[in-house]
């Protein structure tokens, strides 16, 4: 995955983010399907940007980006937002 189709996923990541705000504000979605898709979609998220930093950070020192990953959600879930 190259750092253009990080952040395409990204921006998908967003866009959903909006579409489920501006369905929540129309009513046609409860506030707990919202919390649960809120919260799937900020460890995604959070996931995309961490791999996009590792991958910039070992192309830095030389390294080979392509064995970068991203840290399971179980590590990076407290994270504060």
């Amino acid at each position: 995955m190259k750092d253009g189709d990080i952040l395409a996923h990204i921006n998908r990541l967003i866009a959903e983010e909006r579409e489920l705000r501006t369905s929540l504000a129309a009513g046609s979605v409860s506030s707990h399907e919202e919390n649960h898709r809120i919260r799937y979609l900020e460890e995604a998220l959070d996931q995309a940007w961490d791999l996009l930093r590792q991958r910039r950070a070992r192309r830095e020192f030389g390294d080979d980006p392509g064995a970068a990953a991203p840290r399971p959600i179980e590590e990076v879930e407290e994270y504060q937002q």
